[in-house]
């Protein structure tokens, strides 16, 4: 069964405030993005982990539709491009059913995002769902698309390698924030378990972080190289050997993984280049 997310999105100039809804009215996520390339590859991040909240096994495209106040812009055409359904909801529409159900009338990036999301779950058939009808947009269809698919696989392969840390290396996740930084897969990369991990020096962890462009470096370092010393539970030898293969492997497919996305975000933002609502 496909997973179907509502999002709604409150835009300005800048920025956007999201609320990812489940079908039966939980929220998933909600954050602000910025407006352009980063906020959309935000997005699909953001959907990529609301859509592994509700189903982990999920590997399929899912639904995602979107409620925002407009139906123009470079925007619409990335989210249409990357298979969503967008509603555009008119200003009046909000408002009254910001009233219609008690929410405070008063303007608030938050209820509106979550009032969107609420008449996207419950109201889709009342509501003007924007066709992709631009030919520019199919310019940027195909890498929007494969950009929107990779950052989703990133998302499920560092699921799977935080299954696998928690099971035998806890201290990992204790140690590094984001399984996916360049800094962390270096550092388990050299040292994919905790015997090896407790032996890495201060020289080699701010190597590391140096690579990354870290800010606050000693600090960080000296943080990491304590947790990864910490006394915690572990596997028998034989058991930890194998999952530091697996540890391994998870590694150098986000690493790939991670060159990739960049290379096509350098696509996708040269793509939105071309169009001539952007900025000259």
């Amino acid at each position: 069964m496909t997973t179907r997310v509502l999002v709604g999105d409150d835009w300005a100039e800048d920025h956007h405030d999201l609320e990812f809804q489940a079908p039966d009215g939980r929220v998933l996520a909600r954050g602000r993005v910025p407006e352009g390339p980063g906020g959309i590859a935000r997005f699909h991040e953001m959907t990529a982990q609301a859509v592994a909240a509700l189903d982990p096994d999920d590997t399929g495209d899912p639904e995602v539709a979107v409620g925002i106040e407009t139906d123009r812009g470079l925007w619409v055409q990335a989210l249409l491009a990357a298979g969503c359904e967008v509603f555009a909801i008119n200003p009046l529409q909000a408002a009254r059913f910001r009233e219609r159900h008690g929410v405070s009338g008063a303007k608030a990036d938050r209820t509106d995002a979550h009032a969107l999301a609420d008449m996207v779950r419950t109201d889709a058939h009342q509501l003007r769902q924007v066709a992709g009808d631009t030919p520019l947009v199919e310019a940027i269809k195909v890498v929007s698309r494969a950009h929107k698919t990779l950052i989703a696989e990133r998302t499920r392969q560092v699921q799977r390698l935080r299954f696998a840390l928690r099971d035998y290396f806890p201290a990992a996740l204790d140690a590094f924030a984001d399984l996916d930084a360049a800094d962390t897969l270096e550092l388990l990369a050299k040292a994919p378990d905790p015997a090896s991990a407790s032996k890495l020096t201060t020289a080699q962890i701010t190597a590391a972080l140096r690579h990354a462009h870290r800010k606050h470096v000693d600090l960080k370092a000296a943080q990491i190289r304590q947790a990864l010393r910490a006394a915690h539970l572990t596997q028998p030898d034989p058991v930890v050997e194998t999952y530091a293969a697996v540890t391994r492997a998870a590694v150098a497919v986000l690493t790939v993984l991670n060159q990739q996305i960049a290379e096509l975000h350098k696509a996708v933002d040269a793509h939105f280049g071309m169009h001539p609502a952007a900025p000259s």
